[in-house]
């Protein structure tokens, strides 16, 4: 089971709920609670594609099975690896950022432990896509990751992140994000593996660079003005 109680939500409370944290999280951007609220109330259909894409996939099969939790008591021993594995650039990304796996609110509006199990294997590997592609965790490059996660699970969620996210932005800034780092978004997102298959766990002892090649990651181009 995943941890935190579930509530069930009809039509109109589900509507209800993603307009206010919608609207919440466009005014504070930083309220993680809200913008987890708005990607389970609006991204359902999304979350049940990604299960039947991981329940074709081998190694997204092993993940629905033994369901790991991306927290402290599991994924502490990143912190021991030698440091050109992706393990150990995951705990560098956390550590310099005094970031905590643990940090992560509990899902709370999807229909089926299923279904809530995949948005919180989602939510808990964000991360690791932060450690993969390189990107900051500032307003740009979480904005970029988000144009990937879109690519990768057609969340709605993603894309008004995005049109909230550049909102914000200067105008330099805004020119930078999409004559430069939008475009390589779309193309890391579409050509990069099925990564919500991906038992990353697995993979904390390989080099960074060696899965970065095998499921097809292209970093981030130098930031500019990050």
């Amino acid at each position: 089971m995943i941890q935190g109680a579930r509530i069930p939500l009809k039509g109109w409370q589900q509507a209800a709920v993603a307009l206010g944290s919608a609207v919440g999280a466009l005014l504070d951007p930083r309220r993680a609670d809200l913008i987890a609220a708005l990607g389970e109330t609006t991204g359902k259909p999304a979350f049940e594609r990604v299960l039947e894409k991981m329940k074709q996939s081998s190694e997204g099969r092993a993940v629905l099975l033994e369901r790991p939790r991306v927290i402290s008591a599991k994924v502490g021993h990143a912190w021991d690896l030698p440091e050109n594995t992706f393990g150990a650039a995951y705990a560098r990304f956390m550590g310099s950022r005094n970031f905590s796996p643990d940090d992560r609110p509990p899902v709370r509006f999807m229909d089926t432990d299923e279904l809530a199990y995949v948005a919180m294997r989602a939510r808990e590997i964000h991360d690791f896509w932060h450690t993969l592609f390189g990107l900051p965790t500032n307003l740009m490059g979480e904005s970029a990751l988000k144009v990937i996660e879109f690519e990768q699970m057609y969340l709605p969620m993603c894309l008004m992140s995005v049109v909230g996210g550049t909102a914000r932005f200067s105008e330099r800034q805004r020119k930078l994000f999409y004559q430069h780092y939008f475009p390589w978004a779309i193309r890391a997102g579409m050509q990069c593996t099925d990564l919500m298959c991906v038992y990353y766990e697995q993979h904390f002892h390989e080099d960074l660079e060696d899965v970065r090649r095998k499921w097809g990651i292209v970093p981030a181009p130098k930031p500019q003005v990050f």
